[in-house]
């Protein structure tokens, strides 16, 4: 089953996050960016769902379901979430 949107919560400066973004937009892969360290808000929300204070941290949302989170640039983990085939 294929997530219904992608959301990466990310920083400006971060390496992982502009990797992980780079590797969506060459797999065609269409995702919201929310910049933590400009939205103190977006960062209680990442942080209130996942425990995490790292990024990039990736939201898969799916009609059905609760969402699937991604912790850091895990490119095994992302193929066979977003790259598998139905």
């Amino acid at each position: 089953m294929q997530p219904t949107n992608v959301k990466i919560y990310s920083t400006l400066s971060c390496p992982y996050c502009k990797m992980e973004k780079s590797w969506l937009d060459e797999n065609n892969i269409k995702h919201e960016i929310v910049y933590v360290d400009t939205n103190e808000d977006a960062a209680r929300e990442m942080v209130s769902k996942t425990q995490q204070m790292g990024v990039p941290v990736t939201e898969l949302t799916y009609a059905e379901g609760e969402p699937v989170y991604v912790v850091g640039f895990d490119r095994t983990q992302l193929t066979e979430l977003l790259l598998q085939k139905a």
